[in-house]
C-alpha cells in the first residue's frame, strides 16, 4: 500500500494559498479554479492548509471544508495532501483522521509551533497521529517558523516504527541535515524541499520533489524542474532553476504569503485579502513584485501601471 503511494506522491506538489473574499470568508470557488489551473499546468499534487494557506488564521471547521473541497475537486486526477499539522495535538489527531475519512492521499503534518517540544515528545507527537491513520503521513519540519527542529534521528525512529510515514518535507536551510535524512532513513523515504532554492539540489540528492509556494504563480515552471530532471535534462532543469531564482527571491522578501497572494492579486487569480495579524506587503514591495511578474511574461506591463 505504502510503496505504491511512495510512486505517486512525486513531483512538485503544489501548496496553494487560501483565498478570502471581500468580506473575508473563505473563497471556496477560488480554490476550486486554482486546483483546476493547477492540474491543467501540470501540478503533479495538491496541498492545501499548510503555511501557505495560513491554517493557523482558518477555524477547525473552515480547515475540513477547504480540506473537503481539495479532495472533491482533485476528483482523484492527482494527488491530494491537506496539512492537518497543529501546535495543539488533539486537533492534529482530529484533522489527519478527518483528511483519512475524506479520502486524502495523504497527509502532512507539521512539527508543532510555539511550544517547543523535546525530541522525545515530538516523537510521541508523531507516533499517535500516525498510529491513528491507515493512510501516508508526510512530516514538515520547518525550524524557521516552528523554532524546533525535528532531528535526523528522531525522524529516522519514527520511519522504523510507523510504516505510514513515508516521507518528510524539509523547510530546512542545514543541508547537511537534508543529506543524512537519506542516510538515515533509507534512500526510498520521501524527500521534498519546502525552500525554493533547494527544489532542484534536493532532487539531485534523491529527493523525490518539491513542495513549493511559488507554484501558486509558475505551477508549469515549478512542476518542469522536476519533469526535467525525471528525463534526465539535467542542464535544461537547471537552467530553469537559475531561471526561477529572481521569482523566488522577490517572493520571500516578507513573510509568506502576502508577497505570493499579492502577485496572484496582480495576475487576477484571487483576491489578495490575508486575515490579521498577517497583512500585504509594503507598496515599494508590491511595485518590486508588479516588475517582476512583468519581467517573467506573467503581467502585462500595461496593465501593471494602471
Amino acid at each position: 500500500m505504502y510503496q505504491e503511494a511512495k510512486q505517486k506522491l512525486r513531483g512538485s506538489i503544489a501548496p496553494i494559498v487560501t483565498p478570502f473574499d471581500e468580506k473575508m470568508n473563505v473563497d471556496y470557488d477560488a480554490i476550486k479554479s486554482l486546483i483546476e489551473w493547477h492540474i491543467e499546468s501540470g501540478s503533479h499534487g495538491i496541498s492545501v492548509t499548510g503555511t501557505t494557506g495560513e491554517p493557523s488564521s482558518l477555524t477547525i471547521e473552515e480547515r475540513e471544508q477547504v480540506m473537503e473541497t481539495a479532495i472533491k475537486t482533485a476528483a482523484g486526477r492527482v494527488p491530494v495532501v491537506p496539512g492537518t499539522g497543529s501546535t495543539n495535538h488533539a486537533e492534529a489527531l482530529h484533522l489527519t483522521k478527518r483528511a483519512q475519512e475524506m479520502g486524502a492521499d495523504a497527509a502532512m503534518v507539521i512539527v508543532p509551533y510555539y511550544n517547543k517540544p523535546n525530541q522525545q515528545a515530538l516523537y510521541n507527537h508523531f507516533k499517535i497521529i500516525a498510529n491513528s491513520v491507515d493512510i501516508p503521513v508526510i512530516i514538515y519540519n520547518i525550524p524557521g517558523r516552528t523554532a524546533t527542529n525535528l532531528e535526523v534521528k528522531t525522524l529516522a525512529r519514527l520511519s522504523e516504527d510507523c510504516k505510514n510515514i513515508i516521507g518528510v518535507k524539509e523547510s530546512n536551510k542545514d543541508f547537511e541535515h537534508i543529506n543524512r535524512v537519506l542516510l538515515n532513513c533509507g534512500r526510498d523515504f520521501l524527500l521534498y524541499s519546502g525552500i525554493e532554492l533547494l527544489c532542484y539540489p534536493m532532487l539531485a540528492i534523491g529527493g523525490a520533489g518539491h513542495v513549493s509556494a511559488t507554484a501558486n504563480v509558475a505551477p508549469k515552471e515549478v512542476a518542469d524542474i522536476y519533469n526535467l530532471w525525471a528525463a534526465g535534462d539535467v542542464e535544461a532543469a537547471i537552467d530553469l532553476h537559475y531561471k526561477l531564482m529572481p521569482l523566488n527571491d522577490v517572493l520571500f522578501k516578507d513573510t509568506n504569503p502576502g508577497p505570493l497572494k499579492a502577485a496572484m492579486g496582480m495576475m487576477g487569480k484571487i483576491n489578495p485579502a490575508l486575515r490579521l495579524p498577517m497583512g500585504p506587503p509594503s507598496n515599494a514591495l508590491q511595485e518590486e513584485i508588479r516588475q517582476t511578474l512583468v519581467g517573467y511574461g506573467m503581467l502585462n506591463e500595461k496593465v501593471g501601471a494602471e
